[in-house]
């Protein structure tokens, strides 16, 4: 089997982190110490909950694996899988090297009537997890060792990068989806992230976004990622397929439903109310979705199906999680209602078919963020008053924020994968496409 030049690049990059990471100093970092509480303020049970929150988050990546696997044809299953596996690998990599520091960093950005606001963290700050220590950070996670904060995020950075694939599956070369992720984990994430949840960055301090578990930072930038994927990669040649195993899906969507509970209840980073409230909205508002799909299905003359169900209950799942923290229960019915309803339409728009967004990314996962973003605007409870509690300016700070949020992910992902095909070509050959992805990519088959 001929190796290419880029495998080569690939590994000897590895090889080079991995060395590097041996002779690191860790005392060449002086951490600030008057970021850190002492180590009497953590609190057990904040802990304890963290620690099997991140464990929940991490078993979503598997789970979406399963979720898109089922939904792709016979020939592309394992690829599919896989390129959602992968990112455990790539991205926690990435996160220890420098996408930690990128996203809660020491905040870069501008200053304005005295105030600071980050746009993206210093890449120096937390090389190599140099300074993350067991200590408690005092405004990030006071509660908690600030190496548990960090590992928890590193859950929901992996997991964004992997939600794109489903956009331009059965058609896109596994090394240049490698190449992409890095990108997009440096480039978009990394400073959207620092910008929602950084208690300096841009959203956060200046437009009063409330995202409580990642509505915004996660679901609506590979929303938009993966409409700018499929925009680039292109349609396949044949794109009709059949599901190749429903039970796959069923699996899937059992394993990310119970994996959001880390997701959304352990955005509370402690174990108060508050991960009680993310914990209850979370379930009624994918169990709403979930049934308002499958009777609206009905309603226009489509079958009641087990993919209608797993798909409607992953909406309600996307929807609730900007506000899963700030809503009733009442509230939490209504989301999961109509936000079943739009990307329901949308999975079905014909303008929007014309795009091979192979499993409906955009439409499932953009759609359910940016309603997920309005309706917390409007139903949030809390200190920053939603528009239904008088807080029609936050209302307006949202939209503001959605529209530049959307340019954002949207146009910067476009320009990444335009660099990521000048580098390496996206796209597989007819002949790889034909034969499915498992079998040239990998030379392994689904039987």
């Amino acid at each position: 089997m001929k190796i290419g030049l880029k495998w080569i690049v690939s590994f000897s990059i590895i090889a080079l982190v991995a060395i590097g990471g041996l002779f690191w100093n860790p005392a060449s970092h002086v951490a600030n110490t008057t970021e850190f509480l002492t180590e009497d303020k953590i609190v057990g049970a904040d802990v304890a909950w963290i620690l099997a929150a991140a464990g929940l988050v991490l078993l979503m990546t598997p789970g979406l694996s399963f979720f898109y696997g089922g939904m792709v044809g016979k020939k592309n299953v394992i690829s599919t899988m896989l390129q959602s596996f992968i990112a455990l690998g790539v991205i926690s990599i990435l996160w220890v090297v420098v996408g930690f520091s990128l996203s809660f960093g020491e905040s870069l950005g501008f200053n304005l009537n005295g105030e600071h606001y980050g746009i993206i963290g210093n890449p120096l700050s937390y090389p190599f997890f140099s300074g993350v220590g067991i200590l408690p950070h005092k405004m990030m996670a006071s509660t908690i060792p600030f190496i548990l904060f960090a590992l928890f995020q590193m859950k929901f950075a992996v997991i964004t990068p992997a939600i794109i694939t489903g956009s331009f599956a059965e058609r896109v070369r596994f090394i240049s989806y490698l190449l992409f992720i890095v990108l997009f984990s440096i480039f978009i994430y990394a400073p959207l992230c620092h910008m929602v949840w950084h208690p300096d960055g841009l959203l956060n301090k200046y437009f009063g976004v409330k995202d409580f578990a990642g509505g915004t930072v996660v679901h609506m930038s590979a929303g938009f990622a993966a409409l700018a994927g499929a925009l680039v990669v292109g349609n396949r040649k044949n794109p009709h397929h059949e599901p190749s195993n429903i039970p796959y899906v069923l699996l899937g969507t059992g394993m990310l439903w119970f994996g959001w509970f880390g997701f959304n209840a352990g955005s509370a980073l402690s174990a108060s109310a508050s991960a009680a409230t993310a914990f209850g909205t979370t379930t009624i508002a994918s169990a709403s979705a979930m049934l308002t799909w499958i009777f609206f299905d009905r309603i226009n003359g489509r079958s009641v199906s087990a993919l209608g169900a797993c798909i409607g209950a992953v909406v309600g799942l996307v929807a609730i999680t900007p506000g899963c923290g700030f809503v009733s229960i009442q509230e939490s019915l209504f989301i999961g209602f109509i936000t079943a309803i739009v990307s329901n339409v949308m999975v079905n728009w014909r303008s929007l078919k014309r795009i091979d967004d192979t499993l409906d990314v955009f439409a499932c996962h953009g759609v359910g963020g940016i309603m997920g973003m309005i309706l917390t605007a409007i139903f949030a409870h809390g200190e920053k008053a939603s528009l239904l509690h008088g807080g029609f300016e936050v209302f307006l700070h949202h939209m503001a924020a959605l529209v530049l949020v959307s340019v954002f992910t949207f146009f910067g992902s476009l320009i990444l994968y335009k660099i990521t095909d000048s580098i390496i070509t996206l796209r597989v050959s007819e002949e790889s496409e034909n034969k499915g992805l498992d079998l040239s990519q990998h030379e392994e088959s689904f039987s």
